[in-house]
């Protein structure tokens, strides 16, 4: 079976909060073999269940050098967040073409439920942090771009639409 396809923007679903989930099944493992397949073909660092219109609180990130070190998440959020802020381009595949500067948090902790079901606590640092809070993010019906002001998220979208 083919992965499914990235959602597009302004898909409603990616402006939805993602349901939790309540315990990690085979289909939860099928989902996130899924996701990971469809990031390592973009390639991206890092894919939320909703942008494959699984309105899931699902993720996996990857932002190692040599890749194979996918970090699979449910319900992930945020426990802590450096005082230290770090730039970084970031872009999605749901709007393709463009990107932007976006500023967050240098390191974050968060709080997740694994492959087996087990509650961790992982700290993540530099592009790793960046990707898990882009990731929760999309878990949270937000894009990237809302971290811009209004004319400079006006003029992405606008830029974005020009290259379809």
């Amino acid at each position: 079976m083919s992965p499914r396809p990235i959602l597009q923007w302004p898909d409603k679903r990616l402006r939805a909060k993602a349901a939790p989930v309540e315990a990690i099944s085979d289909e939860t493992r099928a989902i996130w073999d899924e996701m990971i397949a469809v990031m390592e073909a973009m390639p991206g660092l890092g894919l939320a269940a909703p942008q494959l219109g699984i309105l899931q609180r699902l993720a996996v990130v990857d932002a190692s050098d040599d890749r194979g070190r996918v970090v699979r998440m449910a319900n992930p959020e945020v426990l802590h967040a450096s005082v230290e802020f770090r730039d970084h381009e970031e872009a999605s595949p749901c709007l393709p073409g463009v990107w932007a500067k976006i500023s967050r948090p240098r390191a974050v902790t968060v709080r997740f439920m694994d492959e087996r079901g087990t509650i961790r606590e992982q700290d993540f640092v530099h592009l790793w942090a960046t990707s898990v809070q882009h990731q929760i993010d999309h878990l949270n019906g937000k894009m990237y771009f809302d971290h811009l002001s209004k004319m400079k998220r006006e003029m992405l979208i606008k830029k974005a639409r020009k290259q379809k």
